[in-house]
């Protein structure tokens, strides 16, 4: 039997998901435009990519751990009751 409270915590576990996946939102757009200043970074010194490239994948690395841990605090949200 479904009730209002039961309805109502249904909607605040889907809106506290919501937020979690906002990280992962915010990780792929903050990746995108690391990668884009990383590409204008080597374009004008093309002797210092392999420094660049290191220091990038550091950032990418840590942004996507970021984006991991949102993505699984909402599936702990979404399937634990």
């Amino acid at each position: 039997m479904i009730t209002k409270q039961n309805k109502e915590e249904k909607k605040m576990t889907e809106i506290g998901v919501a937020l979690c996946l906002l990280s992962c939102a915010a990780a792929a757009l903050s990746m995108g435009f690391a990668t884009s200043k990383a590409v204008d970074a080597v374009a004008r010194q093309p002797e210092a990519s392999g420094k660049i490239n290191a220091i990038l994948l550091l950032g990418l690395a840590l942004t996507e751990s970021a984006a991991i841990y949102g993505f699984v605090t909402a599936l702990i949200m979404l399937f634990t009751r």
